[in-house]
């Protein structure tokens, strides 16, 4: 059941293969120019910011795109088109439709990665950056252990099975209640025409997703560009945000402040008290 709070609402943006329809959530008051834009991880979407969008929505405008190939918005015919130059694009799209001077953003993973491509670049709109489990260097290893299923597709025929499938492969969200883990699950679904489920992604994004995993991302210049504040949520378990990289971070431009969230993965939720109100913190200092 969708929040009462909330309206599901989607606008145009060009692709490689012409205009894309991109869905997005919005929270809060629509005159509100205090916008905070919600970006996804790589095989997620927009509803895995439905806690925080109905907390923050009493002083900010919360905006959750889809990015191309992920829950309501379009795919692409050529899987090779999914590129973070188009994601970029996408968002800065958002962030005109917003219609705000500069926004606050929380990107998880693939959307935390987005943030700092666009916290970096010259004029930026970002005010303030939430980074969500991920940094300016990703080792291999961890991108391995990542892509790996990536893309595969499975089936389910119900939504038992569907929730045991994400118990064992999202255990990095963190413990969840039962309840939590149903409603993490309903959200990832897309309905079949068998009367089945499947994830709510395109497998194609893998495509692209498979290559150069024998290499290190390393983009610590483009992180010592970014000139706003930035906090940095860390699953101390994480394969793919280590600690030594973590250091480096806030030793380096203007540092991050810390958020560590013990004996989880990649990545933690962002849900439950401890969470919301260090972000809403951040977020709400001058």
């Amino acid at each position: 059941m969708q929040d009462p709070s909330s309206r599901d609402l989607s606008f145009p943006a060009l692709g490689p293969e012409g205009f894309l329809k991109i869905c997005y959530r919005e929270w809060g008051e629509q005159a509100n120019l205090r916008v905070l834009i919600c970006v996804h991880g790589l095989s997620r979407n927009r509803r895995d910011f439905d806690a925080l969008g109905a907390d923050m929505s009493d002083a900010w405008r919360v905006l959750a795109p889809d990015m191309p190939g992920r829950g309501g918005s379009d795919w692409l015919e050529d899987k090779t088109g999914y590129t973070m130059d188009l994601y970029a694009r996408v968002c800065a799209a958002a962030i005109a439709r917003s219609g705000a001077a500069g926004v606050d953003w929380v990107g998880t993973s693939m959307g935390g990665l987005i943030g700092m491509a666009l916290a970096a670049q010259p004029n930026s709109p970002i005010r303030r950056l939430v980074i969500n489990d991920i940094g300016p260097r990703i080792p291999a290893a961890g991108r391995r252990d990542n892509a790996a299923g990536f893309g595969s597709d499975p089936r389910f025929a119900d939504m038992a099975e569907a929730v045991d499938w994400h118990k064992r492969h999202r255990a990095g969200f963190g413990p969840m209640s039962e309840a939590a883990w149903r409603q993490m699950t309903e959200v990832s679904l897309r309905g079949r025409a068998d009367g089945g489920f499947a994830l709510h992604y395109d497998p194609g994004l893998a495509v692209l997703q498979r290559q150069a995993l024998d290499r290190d991302v390393e983009q610590w210049a483009q992180w010592e560009r970014i000139r706003c504040p930035v906090l940095t949520i860390w699953g101390t378990a994480s394969k793919l945000l280590l600690a030594g990289d973590l250091e480096r971070m806030q030793a380096t431009g203007l540092g991050t402040e810390v958020l560590a969230v013990e004996g989880v993965g990649h990545a933690p939720a962002v849900a439950g008290a401890r969470v919301l109100g260090a972000i809403r913190d951040f977020l709400a200092a001058p």
